[in-house]
């Protein structure tokens, strides 16, 4: 049986930045917004370990967060390339084994193919687990619905592709739409499943009010689902990091449900020194697959690009293995509340 291997994670500042930034070092959150913004996107600011993970008191990994913006990633790729690797760099030099690339450090590095060359520590994007746990949600909220048209917007992105793959093998939807910009990616994936689920395309979100559950798996920095794309009484399942949905969706719309997707239970989980935006023993499953690997003893690169079923199956395995610290879904919860009423 392998020796476990401290794993370390990358996470960076999301929508709002001072409050992100505040997590790790709490003066900061005192600052003006627009100044942060600047600061963050014109300094070469290094990555710092803004928290270490411990489990059961005994420490394990780490967090890095890199100081740079989601809206900064999405819009200068280049630069957010060349801070996610000093910040692997650093991992490196803190004895990691392998390193989890969180929300958009993913997006920019292709889903971490553009660091398969790298030799000295393994990388993973976390899809696999976060696909699987999308997976056993969605289920859940599915369970007790007469119709079962499920969209999922991002389709063709690393998770949604993994997560289609998915749902067309266990046969849980009536029917799939699949969203997302890119037409060719779109109608080569809806061709592949449609054999065992009937799959329609679509690259209006407004498409998706004819469906009784949403998945959300974009990489934006943005609110992207409205009340207006929505069908009475419909679920949503908001998996994105920074999230596509605002608490005012709610508000408008109470008769939606919308419920945070990606999140694992690791009750004896501790981060000291500061915390990702989750109660005390959760964790995104991104995270969460990193941690497995580190406990594992994983050696080289794990999830990389789109994750095949294959890689699903074996973080399951791990999270089996592991099941004693947890490493399941985590209790339904809505804009980090508590569901009322959850299955």
């Amino acid at each position: 049986m392998s020796t476990a291997v401290p794993f370390a994670f990358l996470v960076h500042p999301r929508a709002r930045i001072a409050e992100d930034l505040a997590r790790a070092w709490r003066p900061l959150g005192r600052l003006p917004e627009a100044l942060l913004d600047s600061a963050v996107r014109r300094l070469p600011l290094p990555s710092y370990d803004m928290a270490r993970v411990h489990l059961d008191s005994a420490p394990v990994g780490h967090v890095l967060l890199v100081p740079f913006g989601a809206k900064h990633l999405l819009s200068e790729p280049h630069e957010g390339r060349v801070r996610v690797g000093r910040a692997i760099d650093h991992a490196v030099r803190l004895g990691a084994g392998v390193v989890g690339l969180g929300a958009l450090t993913a997006t920019v590095t292709a889903g971490g193919q553009t660091l398969r060359g790298r030799s000295d520590i393994g990388v993973t994007n976390g899809n696999a687990y976060t696909a699987a746990i999308v997976e056993d949600q969605l289920l859940d909220l599915l369970a007790d619905l007469p119709d079962r048209r499920v969209a999922v917007v991002g389709a063709t992105g690393s998770v949604g592709t993994t997560l289609v793959r998915l749902l067309a093998r266990s046969g849980a939807a009536d029917s799939l739409l699949l969203v997302a910009r890119g037409r060719a990616k779109l109608d080569a994936l809806a061709a592949e499943v449609d054999r065992r689920v009937p799959t329609t395309t679509s690259t209006d979100m407004h498409d998706v009010r004819g469906c009784d559950a949403v998945v959300l798996l974009t990489a934006s920095a943005d609110a992207l689902l409205g009340a207006e794309h929505l069908a009475p009484g419909a679920r949503v399942l908001d998996a994105t990091q920074p999230r596509n949905t605002s608490p005012d969706l709610a508000l408008a719309r109470p008769d939606v449900t919308v419920v945070d997707g990606g999140v694992v239970q690791v009750p004896g989980m501790q981060l000291r020194g500061g915390d990702i935006g989750l109660p005390r023993g959760q964790a995104y499953a991104c995270f969460a697959e990193t941690f497995l690997l580190g406990l594992a003893g994983h050696v080289g690169h794990f999830s990389t690009g789109v994750p095949t079923l294959d890689h699903v199956a074996h973080i399951r395995g791990l999270a089996d293995r592991f099941a004693h610290h947890g490493f399941r879904a985590a209790a339904p919860a809505s804009f980090g509340r508590p569901l009322v009423g959850a299955r």
